[in-house]
């Protein structure tokens, strides 16, 4: 590993690369495990990665089998060898896989920069739901659900509003307090619930903001300003709707990227 790679904490690798791995398509998986950590910023682009013996040892399988799954990043273009440094991340990962769903990584600058947001939780109540959303998440109207109201930021700036729903059937213990919400909904929901997103669905439309929408972007309320609404269904591995999520994001700075490969 390069001398100015950043430490690998081995610990914190084995969890987030799931451990042993087991699968019959074993380096499918290693490098699904791989591109996990890549899509979802934990090695970003100019990234030395580990050397194949280190990783054989955190996923506990081959040296060939990651050696494959290697090959197979290096012919997609996600990472790229180099001698006397090792292997290093492009940052031309594919920008279409469910791994991005589980943190918010399809929005980019106008220059084509896939951006890093934090999370900010600005309400998160129960309520029973309304006759649109029972119809989307295939419940009677009515059923508790919580629904949240977050705000996305880059640097401290506002870009992007989202407005989640979720059938407390399928996660009783979310809770109703912005302070306690968790902000990763998808790996919650994994880890606390072992509900899995398999599929999304979204609808994109573009209309104009709200004065509500502009209060939570700081914007000024009397200048029109554009939106892009992304309306996103997640479902699970049984094709059982588990989150409706509205997303509402600036358009003079930012544009969503959604590439199929």
């Amino acid at each position: 590993m390069d001398a100015n790679s950043p430490p690998l904490d081995s610990q914190r690798t084995t969890l987030e690369l799931g451990g042993a791995v087991k699968a019959t398509t074993l380096h499918e998986q290693v490098k699904e495990r791989i591109m996990k950590r890549i899509v979802l910023g934990d090695w970003t682009e100019g990234h030395v990665m580990p050397a194949e013996a280190e990783l054989a040892r955190l996923l506990d399988v081959s040296s060939g089998t990651i050696r494959r799954a290697m090959q197979d990043l290096v012919a997609q273009g996600v990472v790229t060898r180099r001698r006397r440094t090792g292997t290093i991340v492009t940052g031309r990962t594919p920008h279409h896989t469910l791994a991005r769903y589980y943190r918010y990584y399809r929005l980019h600058t106008t220059a084509g920069v896939l951006i890093t947001t934090t999370t900010r939780v600005v309400e998160a109540i129960h309520r029973a739901a309304t006759q649109a959303e029972a119809e989307s998440l295939r419940c009677n109207a009515g059923e508790p659900v919580c629904a949240m109201v977050r705000v996305r930021e880059v640097e401290g700036r506002p870009v992007m509003i989202d407005r989640v729903v979720i059938p407390l059937a399928i996660a009783p213990d979310l809770p109703d307090e912005p302070g306690k919400a968790p902000t990763h909904l998808y790996t919650w929901l994994l880890q606390a619930h072992r509900v899995r997103l398999s599929a999304v669905r979204e609808a994109v439309t573009a209309r104009l903001a709200t004065a509500q929408d502009c209060a939570l972007l700081m914007l000024d309320p009397d200048t029109p300003h554009a939106l892009l609404d992304i309306d996103e269904t997640g479902f699970d591995q049984l094709n059982n709707p588990i989150c409706l999520m509205r997303h509402a994001a600036l358009t003079s700075d930012f544009h969503y990227v959604n590439e199929i490969r």
